[in-house]
Order: C-alpha cells, then structure tokens, then sequence
C-alpha cells in the first residue's frame, strides 16, 4: 500500500506513513501495520505524513493494545499539534521532526573538537556536530551552556535543533558576531586588544566556582589519557609524568576546555564564548594545555595547520600564546614564562600523544610529540 511501508531496524518495526490517512483509507493502513507481530517493538516514523484523521488516530490506538511501547517519530508540526490535541503525546513517546538546514557555501565561524560553527546568515549561525548520533552531546552543551550563563558567563544558549544533512546541529542568534580568528585575520595589529579581552574572559571563566556536581572533572580526564600512555612511554617517564597529572589539586572553578580564537566572539563590544560542550572544572593548568595545543602542538609537524584550523599564520598564533600567557599570568619574566608555558605543554602534549596514538595518526607525528614529552618530564617536576 502506497501510505504504508515497513522496514527494521535492528530489533524494532519501523512503520512509515506517508501522505494523507482518513477514513478514505484508514481501514487498509490498520490491515497493513497490524501484519507486525505481536511482541516485535514497534515505532512509527511519521516524517512524510501530511495528515491524520480521527480516523487514523484510532488505527493507531489500535495497533498499541499489541504493542504497549509503542513509539512515533518524526511528526511534522501539523501531525504533531494533532496528537498533542488529542492528548497522544501524553500516552506514548512522540518527537517532532527536525527542520532541515543548508550550510552549503557558508562561513565557518567556530570549530571545537565535536563540531564546526556555520554563520547562515547576519543573526543566525548553527552548530553541526560531527557525530551523527549526537542528540545526547546536544542536550549536554545545552544544558552546561545554560548553567555557565546563570553563572555570569557570556553565551549563546541554543533555541532550536536541526538537521543539516545526516548530522544534528543547534540554531544560535549571534547578532554580526565575529570570531577572534577572523579579527586577527583581518586587523593582526590590533592583536594586543584581543589578547586583552581574550584574556580578560578567560580569567572570568577561571574565577567562576560551580556548584558540585554539575560539570565533569578535567583532572579525572587528563588522568585517564595519561593512563593511556603507559605502554607507549619508558616506565620512568610514563610514572612522573602520571604522578604530576595526580597531584593536580582539585579545583571547583570552571574551565572551558577548548579555549581558541575560533571558540570567542565579539558581538557588539561584548565578549561571547561558544562551543560549550567540553565545558569542565579544573586548575587552570589543564585549560592552558589545551590552548598551548590550539597555537603551538598542533603544529608541530606542519606550521601550515594554524592557517587552516585558525585562519591566520603560525607566526600569529605564537604572538597570541606568548602575550596571553604573560597577561594572564601578570609578567614579562621569560624565565617565569618558559616555566609556566612547560608546564602546560607537558599536559597539552599528553593529550596530544594520546589522541594521535588512539586514531592511529603518523608515526612521525607519535615520535615528535614522544620525544618532546621525554625531554619535558626531565625538566618539569610539578605541573603546579
């Protein structure tokens, strides 16, 4: 039948229908979809039904006397303002369809390390993650990004999920927002304003206590990619560099976690940080690893990379490491600096080996990030 379809999936019963069901036609969909055996799991996918009579909602009763857990997916507005009239939402399982959006010839603004950030147009930009099962990571960065806003953090929260191809994305209003990547593309003189305000905010960030609970542990994380490593490092090395990671203290204030020039904007005078799903607790230690890796370990092999991930030259990347760390730490020691710096390579570099390990990146990439992390731990006994 024309309005009825049925495929699997995995275990389930995938029932499509499609078109208009009435009381022209009610009586064969409910022939059709009463074929599923008794106990098979059933959902229905309603994505390219146009309407529902009270005719086909009665079909629908019907079939969930056999199947009790019965599940409808994909219900357009309309289909959906009449199963939530008729109280359906109320007695089973249903979720609307996502709008579809094109990102086709758009600006990349932003870009972590689950998805990349697209201006649709002067008010809107969407976040696409990479993962095409990522409905969880959604609600996770909406959730974190509301509870860092009412902690006095500048964000955008998210108003609407969408599809964008096969992968899920977050709607955004971002007024003629810039990212600090595109300013410092365009203005690289100003670079000393944005080092402030880059930093200004991240100094905010890493005075923001937050309530137990309610972020992930970035300790926890670094001491389980340094775990990682432990058949891939001399012992000696692997078991310093273990014990610095441990005796990070515990730190309740909040860290980003992907702290780049891609991940801030400036939306009229005003500071904005997006792509809050690595959004943690930490010392600031761990944040300043992430940020070496952004400008500097990423780059180890190929200046080039920072040009295409940042959208301006390695010299510029390494102007903005060296001045945010000596603003944000409040010195022109270089001695200090070098320190400081160290230090959060030896956790930058960490993550890095073990990331490159882990996806089965070049052997000539695991080498230099290898030696680099051997030559540090001879000279860095504290990361603190």
């Amino acid at each position: 039948m024309d309005n009825v379809t049925t495929t699997r999936e995995k275990e389930k019963a995938v029932i499509h229908l499609s078109g208009r069901i009435d009381s022209s036609n009610a009586a064969q969909v409910e022939e059709e979809i009463m074929k599923v055996e008794n106990g098979v799991p059933v959902m229905i996918d309603l994505e390219n039904l146009e309407y529902l009579s009270s005719a086909g909602l009665r079909v629908i009763l019907r079939l969930r006397k056999n199947h009790p857990e019965l599940e409808l997916k994909n219900a357009s507005t309309e289909v959906y303002e009449i199963l939530d009239m008729t109280g359906f939402t109320s007695m089973m399982p249903v979720s609307r369809a996502y709008r579809r959006v094109s990102v086709e010839g758009c600006e990349v603004i932003g870009q972590g390390a689950n998805g990349k950030v697209y201006r649709i147009d002067p008010d809107t930009v969407v976040k696409v993650y990479l993962n095409p099962d990522s409905l969880a990571d959604i609600e996770h960065e909406r959730d974190v990004a509301r509870k860092a806003l009412v902690l006095g953090i500048p964000t955008a929260i998210s108003y609407d999920v969408v599809k964008v191809d096969d992968h899920y994305a977050s709607m955004f209003e971002l007024l003629n927002a810039k990212s600090f990547s595109k300013l410092l593309a365009e203005t690289p003189g100003n670079i000393d304003e944005y080092v402030k305000m880059y930093v200004d905010l991240l100094k905010l960030i890493h005075s923001t206590e937050v309530p137990a609970g309610q972020l992930p542990d970035q300790r926890e994380i670094a001491i389980g990619w340094t775990e990682f490593l432990k058949d891939h490092l001399p012992e000696a090395i692997y078991e310093k560099l273990h014990r610095m990671i441990v005796e990070i203290p515990h730190d309740d204030h909040m860290i980003h976690g992907d702290y780049h020039t891609k991940n801030i904007m400036l939306q009229n005078n005003e500071v904005i940080l997006i792509d809050m799903d690595t959004l943690a607790i930490g010392h600031p230690v761990l944040e300043l690893g992430s940020m070496y890796n952004a400008y500097i370990g990423f780059n180890m092999l190929d200046k080039n990379n920072v040009l295409s991930f940042l959208g301006f030259p390695y010299e510029v990347a390494e102007a903005f490491w060296q001045k945010s760390l000596a603003l944000y730490y409040g010195t022109d020691d270089q001695e200090v600096l070098k320190d400081k710096e160290n230090k959060a390579k030896v956790v930058g570099l960490i993550r890095l080996l073990r990331r490159t390990i882990h996806r089965h990146g070049s052997a000539e990439l695991i080498e230099i990030y290898r030696d680099e992390l051997c030559k540090l731990a001879e000279q860095v006994d504290t990361l603190i």
